[in-house]
């Protein structure tokens, strides 16, 4: 199997080119700089993309902007279909077709390009990772108040959605999607707000006092409040706590 990867060095990349390190195999990583196992080429542009695909029986699309999604996803489609690739696996988001995000609707677009490609493939949505629930959490903490929505949130660790993008690997195309994959535990946004601040050392009453929901008008913020971002299934991975514990 010669495997690429794009998206390596990112966030869920990382630990995915360690996983399939770990399970005996030596992804090549495209990516626009040069590295360790890097083969130089460019998503934007196409520079580099046929090059990096020589040879190529595994694909694993994990690079993401959220400008140009499809553009890139649709060089990448045409230089795969041109070397022959046997299997392309994607990472998507859980929800994207129910959700009125402009990012989740170019998701949606890359997908529909993928079935449409000709290459045999597998779609893995997965839910937002904790640093995604971090990121948002973050800018407010030296706030008085730590603003939330009053939505839910199933967060998963990045090595989780790794460990399952390597069974993947070895499995044949499903020439669709597989199971959503979601994280062990669905709470409000609060709860987890509550539980990072406590990873940072504020005491329970604290914690409390400085979450505040607020209650987002229009479609987009419903959507987010009926859980269709969720699997509503427990999934693997550690809990959110303590990964917030571990990071702090």
């Amino acid at each position: 199997m010669t495997l690429l990867i794009t998206g390596g060095t990112g966030t869920v990349g990382r630990p995915t080119v360690e996983a399939l390190q770990r399970a005996g195999l030596q992804p090549r990583i495209l990516s626009r700089r040069d590295g360790t196992n890097h083969v130089v080429a460019d998503l934007a542009s196409g520079t580099g993309v046929a090059a990096a695909l020589d040879g190529v029986t595994t694909l694993v699309h994990l690079a993401t902007n959220r400008r140009s999604d499809a553009r890139a996803t649709r060089t990448l489609l045409q230089a795969a279909h041109s070397a022959g690739v046997e299997h392309l696996i994607y990472l998507s988001i859980v929800g994207v077709d129910q959700v009125p995000l402009g990012y989740y609707r170019s998701k949606v677009e890359c997908e529909q390009l993928i079935a449409q490609s000709g290459v045999p493939f597998t779609v893995l949505r997965a839910t937002q990772f904790h640093e995604f629930v971090a990121d948002f959490l973050r800018p407010q903490r030296r706030l008085p108040r730590v603003i939330t929505l009053d939505v839910p949130v199933q967060p998963i660790s990045t090595e989780a959605v790794a460990a399952r993008l390597v069974e993947l690997v070895h499995q044949q195309p499903s020439n669709g999607r597989v199971n959503d994959l979601g994280g062990p535990e669905k709470l409000p946004l609060a709860e987890f707000a509550r539980q990072w601040l406590a990873a940072r050392g504020a005491a329970p009453d604290e914690a409390q006092r400085r979450v505040v929901e607020w209650h987002a008008p229009g479609k987009l913020a419903a959507a987010f409040r009926a859980g269709l971002h969720t699997t509503g299934v427990p999934g693997p991975g550690i809990h959110f706590a303590q990964w917030a514990a571990s990071e702090s």
